[in-house]
This record gives C-alpha cells, structure tokens and sequence, in this order.
C-alpha cells in the first residue's frame, strides 16, 4: 500500500498508534466563539452527527453508557454515487459500528471504526478542543494506521497506479469531509 497521502500531524493518539507509517493522518480545526465544554457536548453526541457530518447520518449507541470509553456506537452513513465514482466503494446507504476510546469532557473525544468481527481497527476518527480567547479551537482528524477491512476490499483488485489514484482521490474527499463537519460545527455551536 502506498503511504505517501498524509496531511498534518495528530498529536495524542496514544496506545492506539499502532502503525509507525500511517496511510492516512488528516486534520481540520477552526477557531469556535464557544467553551470547551459546551463543544465537547456537542461533538460527543454521535447521533446528533447527521446535522454536521457529509456522510453520517446520525446512528444510535447500542452498548455501554453513551459517549463513554467503551460504549459502541451504529452510525447510518450514506454516500453518493459520486463520491471517487470509478472505485469500488459502498454506495447509498450502510452501518458502521465503532468504539469510543478516549472520552475526556472538554478535551478529547475519539472513536476507532470496528471490523464485521467487532474488533478495533486502526482507523481513528478524533474531535480535539483546546481553549482559546473568545472560546476554543476545534480540531477534527482521522488517522488510518494498517489498512482497514473495508479498505483491503476496495483496493484488492487494482494495480499500484489505481491504488495511488485511489488514495490520493480518498484523502481529498476526506480532507474535505473533515473542513466541512468543523464548519457545520461552528455554526451549530455559535448559534444564539
């Protein structure tokens, strides 16, 4: 796989960096007129996630205590036909199961994708907030360290010229995902 479609560096992922050459580290944040708590109220209540995320559609938690370490999150997510059209991704509308792994009110909240087995994958979605003048920065990343099951399917069948084109073509959309769900974000948070 190649491993040349990084972006900015995420601070912080702890035990869960497990890949020293990650396939993907992308990161978007935006300066937000609200608290660090507040935010973080927002951004851990994953099936709110439908009014900020361009693909999830909100979900619903279907172990442990809601936004807790531990607890395990369905999402319905949908994505257009559009979306790196000529590659083999889910269209329309599926489930994804994931875990949270780091539940730190005002700071951190972060969830690791889940394979059809129920085990973690080294594919880390992460909200991080630092306080600022007039409110807090947020910071929205994802990390994909070892290729995930989904990811293996998709580039199974092509050669390493489709596999670059695939990845560069992945990371823009979610680099783009990424600036979008910040921006959605802020409106939500700075509304009166």
């Amino acid at each position: 796989m190649p491993r040349s479609f990084l972006s900015s560096t995420v601070e912080g992922m702890g035990s869960h960096e497990v890949d020293e050459n990650p396939l993907f580290v992308l990161r978007a944040d935006l300066p937000i007129a609200c608290g660090p708590r507040a935010l973080y109220d927002i951004v851990s209540d994953l099936p709110r996630s439908g009014g900020w995320s361009p693909e999830c559609r909100g979900g619903e938690w279907v172990s442990g205590r809601p936004g807790e370490v531990g607890s395990v999150f369905r999402g319905l997510n949908h994505r257009a036909a559009d979306v790196v059209a000529w590659a083999p991704v889910v269209r329309g509308d599926w489930h994804t199961r994931a875990e949270v792994i780091t539940a730190e009110p005002g700071l951190s909240f972060r969830w690791s994708m889940l394979d059809s087995s129920g085990r973690g994958q080294d594919s880390v979605w992460a909200f991080d907030i630092a306080e600022a003048e007039g409110g807090s920065v947020l910071a929205h990343s994802f990390r994909m360290g070892a290729p995930t099951e989904g990811i293996r399917g998709i580039t199974a069948g092509m050669d390493t010229a489709a596999e670059q084109r695939f990845f560069a073509e992945w990371a823009e959309k979610v680099r783009g995902d990424l600036a979008a769900t910040v921006a959605r974000i802020k409106e939500i948070a700075e509304r009166p």
